[in-house]
C-alpha cells in the first residue's frame, strides 16, 4: 500500500479517536508501532488495533455512552491504548498522572463523576466491538489541571481537538525512509498523549521508555539508530549531563521538546549531536540536526505553535519566537481592554483553534473566565507581539513551576501545605535547578508556639501530594514580605534560598 492509499484508508471521511486505531491498523498492517524498554510492549498496528478493540469491548461492558473512566495506569504505551479503548467504547477517558496520591486520585474521580476506574488491559479486555459511532467535537477525554482556584480544573477536549496534531502527522512520507522515535515523554501529561497520537498518525514507530534515565534514553538512541527523540527540557539537560556530546547520536535528523520552554543553549548543542543526512556507501554523516521546541497547553489540547530551529540556522532574534500551527491563530491583548497591543509591546496571549477546550467540566464560571464570548482561549502567558502572526514570550502570568517537564501550579501546592494544622500560610515558588528547570520550594508562617520543623512539614507534603508537586525545600519565617496590598512579594522569598549549595 503506498502512502497515498494509506492516507485514505487511515483519515477520509471523518476520523475520530474513536475509530482511528482501526483505522491506523488497516493502513499499517504489521508495521512497527511500538516496542518498549525492558521487554515491555511489542506492538505492530494490526495488534494494537486488535488490542484497543478488545479493550473496547470490556469497557463497554462496563459503562454507559458518554460516561467517564479514570485511567490509573503505570506510565506506558498501554496506558495510552486504554485511553483509545475507553474512547472507542464511547466513553471519556480521564487520565491520572501515575505519580500522584490517593487522594489526589480519589478528587480527580469524584469530580469528573467517573462510573470506572482502570488500572490495567487486564481487568478490562473482552471480545473485540465496533468503534462507537461519535461526532469529531463531541468530548474524547477530560485532562486534569490545576487553576487560580488552587483545586485541578478537567478540561473537556474533544475528538477534533485531541486528534488535530496527529492529522497534520499523517501526511508524513513514512516508509520512504527508516524513522523511529525515541521518547521518554509521561503519556498522561498532555504533550507525552499528543507526542504518541502524533507518531502513530504519521506511522512513525517508538521506542519508548516508561522510566526515564538519561543514560538509557542515550543507549537507546545510540544503538538503534533512532532519527528522532522527543523529550522535555530536564531530559535533555540530564542527558547532556550523562555525557551525550561523546556518544554518537549522528543518526538523529530531529529533537523535539515541549511542555517547558528550552534553553538556547541547549537547542545549539543538541543540533550539533545530530545529522542532517548520511551520506551513501562512505557512512558519513554531514550538517546537523533540526530541533522543533513546540508551545502548548493542556486547554488547547496540546501544541499549537512552534518554533523551528531549522540545521545550521542559528539566529539570536529567534529566541522563544513561536509561529502558530495550521488552524490556530495567535494574538497578544491588553489584560485589561481585551484590545490587541501594537507591535513590539506585551500583553497576554490568546490562542483560537481546533484544540480549545469546550470548558472545564462541572466549573462554568472558570469556563467563562478562560474562553471568551467569541472563542479565544486566555492562555496566562505573557508574550510580545510580532509581525506576521508572531509571537515572542515574556514570562508567564501564571504562578507555574515547570519541574521536570511538569506543571506545578503554586496555588494548589500552597492551599494543600495550608490543610496542615500548624500551617497558618504558605507560599510556594520555583526555585531554578539545572536538572530540573526548577524544583517547588515553600515558606510558611506557622501558628505561635509551634515546635513543628522544616523537615516534618517537608515529609507531610510527600505524603499528601504528587512527589513533584511537594516542596523540596522548606523555610519557617514570622511574617512574609507584602504589598501595599499585601500581596505577598514572592519575588523576595528567593533570597531565603540563596546560599543553597545544592542549586
Amino acid at each position: 500500500m503506498n502512502q497515498l492509499e494509506r492516507f485514505r484508508v487511515a483519515f477520509s471521511g471523518d476520523v475520530t479517536l474513536s475509530n482511528l486505531f482501526e483505522r491506523l491498523g488497516k493502513a499499517n498492517g504489521d508495521a512497527p508501532l511500538v516496542e518498549e524498554a525492558d521487554g515491555g510492549l511489542k506492538l505492530t498496528f494490526a495488534e494494537a488495533a486488535d488490542r484497543v478493540a478488545r479493550i473496547a469491548g470490556g469497557v463497554r461492558a462496563k459503562i454507559e455512552p458518554g460516561d467517564h473512566v479514570v485511567v490509573n495506569a503505570p506510565n506506558g504505551y498501554e496506558f495510552f491504548l486504554l485511553c483509545m479503548g475507553i474512547v472507542s467504547a464511547g466513553g471519556i477517558a480521564v487520565p491520572v498522572n501515575p505519580q500522584m496520591r490517593d487522594e489526589e486520585i480519589e478528587y480527580v474521580k469524584n469530580d469528573s463523576s467517573a462510573t470506572l476506574m482502570v488500572k490495567s488491559a487486564d481487568e478490562v479486555k473482552g471480545e473485540p466491538v465496533e468503534p462507537a459511532d461519535v461526532e469529531p467535537g463531541d468530548v474524547a477525554g477530560v485532562f486534569y489541571t490545576s487553576g487560580t482556584t488552587g483545586k485541578p480544573k478537567g478540561a473537556q477536549l474533544s475528538h477534533k481537538a485531541l486528534l488535530g496534531s496527529g492529522v497534520m502527522m499523517a501526511a508524513y512520507p513514512a516508509g520512504l525512509r527508516r524513522d523511529e522515535a525515541v521518547s521518554g515523554m509521561p503519556v498522561a501529561h498532555i504533550a507525552g498523549f499528543s507526542i504518541l497520537l502524533m507518531l502513530a498518525c504519521g506511522g512513525i514507530p517508538v521506542f519508548l521508555l516508561p522510566k526515564f534515565r538519561p543514560d538509557r534514553a542515550l543507549d537507546a538512541i545510540e544503538g538503534r539508530r533512532a532519527t528522532m527523540f522527543v523529550g522535555v527540557p530536564a531530559m535533555y539537560r540530564m542527558m547532556l549531563e550523562a555525557g551525550a556530546e561523546d556518544r554518537d547520536l549522528k543518526s538523529v535528523r530531529l529533537w523535539a521538546s515541549g511542555a517547558d520552554v528550552m534553553p538556547e543553549d541547549l537547542i545549539r548543542k543538541f543540533k550539533k549531536m545530530g545529522a542532517t543526512a548520511t551520506l551513501p556507501v562512505v557512512g558519513a554523516s554531514v550538517g546537523e540536526a533540526a530541533f522543533v521546541d513546540g508551545y502548548g497547553m493542556v486547554e488547547l489540547g496540546g501544541g499549537v505553535a512552534v518554533r523551528f530551529s531549522m540545521p545550521l540556522m542559528n539566529l539570536p532574534v529567534a529566541r522563544n519566537v513561536v509561529s502558530p500551527l495550521p488552524g490556530y491563530r495567535l494574538r497578544v491583548i491588553d489584560e485589561d481592554t481585551g484590545d490587541d497591543v501594537r507591535i513590539g509591546q506585551v500583553g497576554e496571549l490568546v490562542v483560537k483553534g481546533p484544540g480549545v477546550m469546550k470548558g472545564y467540566h462541572g466549573k462554568d464560571e472558570a469556563t467563562r473566565e478562560t474562553i471568551t464570548e467569541d472563542g479565544w482561549l486566555r492562555t496566562g502567558d505573557l508574550a510580545r507581539k510580532g509581525p506576521l502572526g508572531l509571537v515572542e514570550f515574556a514570562g508567564r502570568k501564571k504562578h507555574v513551576i515547570k519541574h521536570g517537564g511538569y506543571s506545578v501550579f503554586a496555588v494548589e501546592v500552597e492551599r494543600t501545605l495550608e490543610e496542615h494544622a500548624d500551617v497558618v500560610e504558605a507560599a510556594v515558588i520555583g526555585l531554578p535547578d539545572q536538572r530540573k528547570g526548577e524544583i517547588p520550594v515553600a515558606v510558611v508562617r506557622v501558628t505561635p508556639g509551634s515546635n513543628v520543623s522544616e523537615k516534618e512539614l517537608i515529609d507531610w507534603a510527600r505524603e499528601h501530594m504528587a512527589e513533584y508537586k511537594a516542596p523540596q525545600r522548606m523555610r519557617i519565617v514570622e511574617d512574609f514580605p507584602r504589598t501595599g496590598t499585601e500581596k505577598v512579594q514572592k519575588d523576595e522569598l528567593l533570597k531565603l534560598f540563596q546560599g543553597d549549595d545544592k542549586h
